[in-house]
């Protein structure tokens, strides 16, 4: 397949694999990479240190490229931008913050910069700041999110219709199906991210991988907008957060419930009952844990299959 994202990133097939806290580690990145995708490792929960070593793992694990997902707003952000140029990292998205502070700086050194947005302006804002493509995520997606409630499937072809540079669709995408259609409504590639938390090589721990495979339409639920919208599993958690609510917390209230590590409790530990459990709407579509390679060729597969049959 060869579209402007399988130009601009030098792979095989236009899937991007998402850039997930406490999942996406050097064993997740280089196996995308390696079964023809692009596999990011996610700096969201790694200290500096450990980014490093994850960088350093990958590039003995692969000869493919790859890359690094930065949140902007995480702590650490200029320790991880400094080692992402002193391992000549090639490829960086960005999500969560203002892409005008670090786009300028990457490109300096050779850095292809991809940003994340949820709305027609925050596009156009990114698309301003010089980046080289954006990730136009919905509605749907796991874990944080905007607090626009857009679709990804009407978010797309908005966002398809006022840029000029390409457009990588994100959000509700696990199958060949949802490829298709992705890029029917204007998308040059796919970003998944729900769909290889259940991979062998996802660090996320078995309990929670077996969590998302026993999800269901209507499981997940978007919740703690005053601080930042994220999307978990309904579990013991959230019902607790759900009665907390009822007493309208303030904002401050609501950050000392959450307390800290909770995701970290969840996905990493296998706490299924206290964790928050972060996954997309399409977690109802995935049925099984197998291995990235797996995952990758079932879903070109089905994509030319449904591509045939039209």
């Amino acid at each position: 397949m060869k579209t402007s994202i399988t130009q601009l990133f030098n792979i095989k097939y236009p899937i991007i694999q998402g850039g997930m806290i406490w999942i996406s580690g050097y064993k997740l990145a280089t196996a995308v990479s390696n079964a023809g995708g692009l596999g990011l490792i996610g700096a969201g929960s790694m200290y500096p240190k450990v980014l490093r070593e994850h960088i350093q793992k990958a590039k003995k694990a692969t000869d493919k490229p790859f890359g690094v997902n930065v949140p902007l707003l995480y702590p650490n952000v200029e320790e991880i931008m400094q080692i992402i140029v002193d391992e000549k990292i090639k490829i960086v998205f960005t999500s969560a913050g203002n892409p005008k502070t670090w786009t300028s700086f990457l490109k300096e050194y050779g850095v292809t910069v991809v940003h994340v947005v949820s709305s027609v302006k925050f596009a156009l804002k990114a698309q301003e700041a010089g980046v080289d493509a954006i990730v136009a995520e919905g509605f749907e997606s796991g874990g944080h999110n905007s607090r626009e409630e857009t679709t990804t499937f009407t978010l797309l072809p908005m966002v398809k219709e006022k840029i000029d540079i390409p457009l990588i669709a994100a959000g509700g995408i696990a199958t060949g199906r949802g490829m298709l259609a992705a890029i029917v409504l204007g998308a040059d590639g796919v970003q998944m991210g729900s769909r290889f938390v259940a991979s062998s090589e996802a660090s996320a721990h078995t309990n929670f991988k077996q969590a998302v495979v026993n999800t269901q339409d209507g499981d997940t639920f978007l919740t703690l907008k005053e601080l930042a919208p994220v999307r978990l599993i309904k579990n013991q958690f959230f019902n607790d957060l759900e009665k907390f609510y009822q007493q309208l917390p303030s904002k401050e209230q609501l950050i000392t419930f959450l307390g800290k590590a909770r995701a970290k409790k969840g996905m990493f530990e296998g706490d299924l009952e206290e964790g928050e459990l972060e996954i997309g709407q399409i977690a109802g579509l995935i049925h099984d844990i197998k291995p990235v390679r797996d995952i990758i060729d079932e879903i070109i597969t089905e994509y030319g299959f449904v591509k045939a049959s039209l």
